[in-house]
């Protein structure tokens, strides 16, 4: 056992508490003030220089290690999520959600092992040679709370830009507990959506030809769409769209003026991100055009993809390896085509992204996924989590600019 492990399984208890006491309360997108004020509370009496968001509920804190330094101050940024999801949660754990809401993607998890990683580095500041930004962020499933905490200065929260940034995730099926996982280079896709409209012309359901049917129309552009990505792009660099969604009419004789598409658009390298939104439109607007109507495609970018930095990504592996063991770590052999907005913080500075099991059942390869209301995270992670973050960030530090 490290120093650093020793006082993370110190904090075990004290981490838990804080975690069920987030998991029963959960909020969503960037508005999470319940949450915030339980993590400036857990904060309260520490050496550290915090800020909140002006545009969200986020927190920010600083800690500015002891250990002298030559040259310029290295500095690293520890990122962990606070928001939950609009889902009825349906574990029957005894600290389960009954809001109506759910931390159906663990980021209660995150709120108490950073705050486990504050205090790891705090109790440690005397050896810590360089600063500390730890990053609590609200709206990771959406809208987004990366770009606004960038946008308010969390990169040079320490007074300029970060020199590496981590961040862990984790994950309630694929591995057993306690297992980490990842990738160097692209790791996580990019993820945006697109919404289709076809405008035609309303009848009645008997007479279609004196109408302009976009039902039909839009069928064929979704079956289209699921054809395009595999015929004008690598299987080595796939593109997946999924339409999740159809919205036409009021009634079985109505033919109605226009018909709705909602899909999901995931990428995973600059070039086809850059790529796809043309295609889509120039398909969409194609085939209404053949069948004499227009399509109106509204194509909104979200978070780009998630590329694990070569040498930051080593550091942190070999850190969970040095902390847990060569059979605590699973090298994936292909990107995850979920998203992350870490990934608008890995566009600005070296980083690294990893998962870790949080699932206690020996069924981890068949169990409910993150977002499902039957999702399962145990706490017993939570000091493992604490203090990779805090130890990888102590290494960082040590190499320093």
């Amino acid at each position: 056992m490290t120093v650093t492990t020793a006082i993370a399984a110190r904090l075990h208890p004290e981490l838990r508490a804080l975690r069920r006491e987030i998991h029963a309360d959960p909020e969503l997108g960037n508005d999470n003030p319940r949450t915030q004020a339980r993590i400036l509370a857990a904060l309260e009496g520490l050496e550290l220089e915090i800020t909140t968001g002006r545009a969200l509920t986020s927190v920010v804190a600083v800690l500015r290690g002891r250990a002298e330094t030559t040259g310029r101050r290295p500095i690293v940024l520890l990122r962990g999520d606070m928001d939950g999801l609009p889902v009825v949660e349906a574990t029957g754990q005894e600290f389960a959600s009954t809001t109506g809401t759910m931390h159906a993607c663990g980021h209660d998890l995150h709120v108490a092992g950073l705050i486990g990683a504050v205090r790891i580095l705090h109790a440690r500041r005397g050896q810590v040679p360089g600063d500390v930004v730890f990053m609590c962020r609200p709206g990771g499933v959406g809208p987004g709370g990366a770009g606004p905490m960038i946008a308010e200065g969390v990169l040079d929260a320490a007074g300029r830009r970060a020199d590496a940034a981590y961040a862990l995730h984790v994950i309630s099926h694929n591995h057993p507990l306690g297992v980490w996982s990842g990738r160097p280079g692209v790791f996580m896709a990019a993820a945006d959506q697109c919404h289709i409209t076809v405008r035609g012309r309303g009848g009645h359901g008997s007479q279609p030809h004196t109408a302009l049917d976009p039902v039909p129309v839009a069928c064929e552009i979704a079956i289209a769409l699921h054809t395009m990505v595999t015929r004008q792009f690598s299987a080595f660099d796939p593109v997946v769209v999924t339409v999740g969604r159809i919205a036409a009419g009021s009634k079985e004789n109505i033919i109605p003026d226009d018909a709705r598409l909602d899909a999901t658009v995931r990428t995973f390298s600059k070039e086809n991100h850059a790529l796809i939104p043309e295609r889509i439109t120039r398909l969409a607007q194609g085939i209404a055009e053949a069948h004499g109507m227009t399509a109106d495609v509204d194509y909104a970018p979200g978070y780009p993809v998630t590329v694990n930095d070569e040498a930051e990504y080593a550091l942190l592996t070999d850190t969970v390896i040095d902390l847990f063991g060569a059979d605590h770590y699973v090298e994936e052999p292909f990107p995850e085509a979920g998203a992350e907005d870490f990934s608008l913080v890995g566009e600005q500075i070296p980083s690294a992204f990893i998962f870790v099991s949080a699932y206690p059942g020996a069924d981890h390869a068949t169990a409910p996924s993150n977002h499902s209301p039957r999702a399962l995270f145990d706490d017993v992670v939570l000091a493992d989590c604490a203090a990779l973050l805090a130890e990888v960030a102590l290494r960082r530090l040590r190499q320093g600019v």
